[in-house]
């Protein structure tokens, strides 16, 4: 299939949509999330072809899952995103210099975004409401696993778009084969950015491969350190939900940190993981501490490939450490820079964690898995950064756009 009219039709598509009425935006926005909920018997019939065709034991199984649950949520998430206020014309800063030049600097859409992602289906509408509020045309390039669920999502946005004015190339889906990623990573002078969201294999051969610039969306490898000083009742509460409230997330617990004068609170802290059948891959003095205690069949010990590995399932590493030094040693040589924890009711502790460790989120005291744009108030998220240029953790609205200079004068010209 030629890709290249579709692009240029996304470009097009992309002028007029930045000038296009916020109230408006706010409307369509509302329209699509009531076609969401009243289509939910399509979508889920749809969804349950891609999910016939893939292993329940695919940790991608329960990302890819739609419910009416997740429909609801989906469709919560483009009331909240149309309730924000647009950062489009938000002045940044201005000045006057000394010749009367007056300066602005304001925010605009960063013009046509390429989404490439895998097994994630909330991500199109993810991706469409966010990219419609802040006046940018996407190119959605899912993965072959939810080719089902996505063209039904694209099937209900797409009359909803008509209604309002807007043309069908504002948000495309791309087919689902490796030739449109790769079209879309040579996509220069119709894509400004490209955003991948998948495996770490999917992210690195984005950013390898892509001609247009790259927002790394990167995998996690999530630490929760448990210091000598940390609460028992507020660790085992911590580390069971960051754990296993959903285990294919990224912001997911891969691996506790324990100081080795808690391990006797070993057992008690992890109590909870082993009701709900967590695999635990544990160093010398961890095991010897759960021996007793753990489910042995649960129960194995470590390898050193066990820690740095993002397990998406139910399945986490512990390793004991004698300081809070050795923790931060050991979060920055196997983390992915996404989101680390520590739990500890020592408040110098607490500050020197929170402002060493590298990485998009640092929690003290509280469960990683708030790591995401609707529970930091961003209404959604088109992804979670884990590089410093441009983004940085849970991208909203604000990191979906640029900005440029308004410079007004009144005849000023340069002489030196």
């Amino acid at each position: 299939m030629e890709l290249q009219p579709i692009f240029e039709a996304a470009r097009r598509a992309s002028r007029p949509l930045a000038a296009f009425a916020p109230a408006a935006t706010d409307d369509l926005l509302g329209d699509l999330a009531a076609a969401l909920e009243a289509q939910t018997p399509f979508l889920l019939a749809e969804n349950a072809r891609d999910l016939a065709r893939m292993p329940t034991s695919n940790p991608n199984h329960d990302r890819l899952r739609l419910s009416p649950e997740r429909l609801r949520d989906m469709a919560a998430d483009l009331r909240n995103v149309a309730a924000r206020s647009s950062p489009l014309g938000q002045l940044i800063a201005e000045t006057t210099r000394p010749n009367g030049l007056h300066l602005s600097k304001v925010r605009v859409p960063l013009g046509v975004v390429g989404i490439i992602y895998e097994a994630r289906p909330n991500v199109t509408f993810d991706s469409l409401a966010l990219c419609l509020k802040t006046g940018n045309a996407c190119l959605l390039k899912g993965g072959s696993d939810a080719a089902f669920s996505n063209e039904a999502l694209l099937a209900v946005a797409r009359p909803v778009l008509e209604r309002h004015g807007l043309p069908a190339a504002v948000a495309t889906l791309l087919p689902p084969d490796r030739s449109a990623t790769a079209a879309l990573l040579a996509a220069v002078g119709y894509v400004d950015v490209l955003i991948p969201r998948g495996s770490q294999q999917l992210i690195s051969y984005v950013r390898d491969n892509a001609r247009v610039p790259v927002i790394e969306t990167g995998a996690g490898i999530v630490h929760t350190y448990f210091d000598a000083a940390g609460d028992l009742a507020k660790g085992q509460a911590i580390i069971h939900n960051a754990k296993t409230r959903r285990v294919s997330v990224c912001n997911a617990l891969d691996c506790l940190l324990i100081h080795e004068d808690r391990l006797a609170d070993l057992p008690a802290l992890l109590a909870p993981l082993a009701t709900a059948e967590v695999q635990l891959f544990a160093d010398e003095p961890a095991h010897a501490a759960l021996a007793s205690h753990y489910p042995a069949a649960l129960l194995v010990p470590a390898t050193a490939a066990h820690f740095g590995t993002e397990f998406l399932s139910l399945k986490m590493a512990v390793r004991t450490v004698s300081s809070l030094s050795e923790a931060l040693d050991h979060i920055a040589q196997h983390g992915s820079q996404h989101s680390e924890a520590i739990v500890s009711e020592d408040a110098a502790a607490l500050d020197t964690f929170l402002n060493t460790v590298d990485a998009a989120a640092v929690y003290a005291n509280a469960s990683t898995a708030f790591t995401d744009g609707a529970q930091f108030g961003l209404g959604a998220e088109i992804g979670i950064s884990t590089q410093k240029l441009h983004a940085r953790g849970p991208m909203g609205l604000e990191e979906l756009t640029s900005y440029k200079w308004l410079v007004r004068g009144n005849g000023q010209i340069r002489t030196s």
